[in-house]
């Protein structure tokens, strides 16, 4: 019996936002397509691309490298990452992993070749 004034206030402090309510959006069973919109997935690299970074033995040999681990920690850890990263971009290690990286991800297109 106490609680029934709590439940009868409930409606009205949803409506003024005072009680928050869950996000439709970012609940369970939504998908990252649905959050992002059309412009974001332009600079997204599908999952399926994704896992075939793990499946590299170039990058994985690239990342047993103490120096480029360093790299990548620091730029993990850093508040300022876009500075950073241009500053990371100077070093040929970490260009060397980027390259490897986007040459997984998106191979470049063969030039010059005659079709069959």
């Amino acid at each position: 019996e106490r609680c029934a004034p709590e439940l009868r206030q409930q409606p009205q402090r949803e409506a003024a936002g005072q009680v928050p309510r869950p996000d439709p959006a970012h609940g369970p069973g939504t998908s990252l397509r649905d959050i992002l919109g059309e412009e974001d997935e332009q600079d997204r690299v599908p999952p399926e691309k994704l896992q075939l970074l793990g499946e590299s033995e170039e990058l994985r040999d690239l990342l047993l490298n103490p120096h480029l681990q360093q790299l990548l920690l620091t730029i993990d850890q850093a508040q300022d990452k876009s500075s950073l990263m241009r500053r990371f971009m100077q070093e040929p290690l970490f260009v060397e992993f980027a390259d490897c990286c986007l040459s997984i991800v998106e191979p470049p297109e063969k030039e010059n070749v005659l079709p069959e």
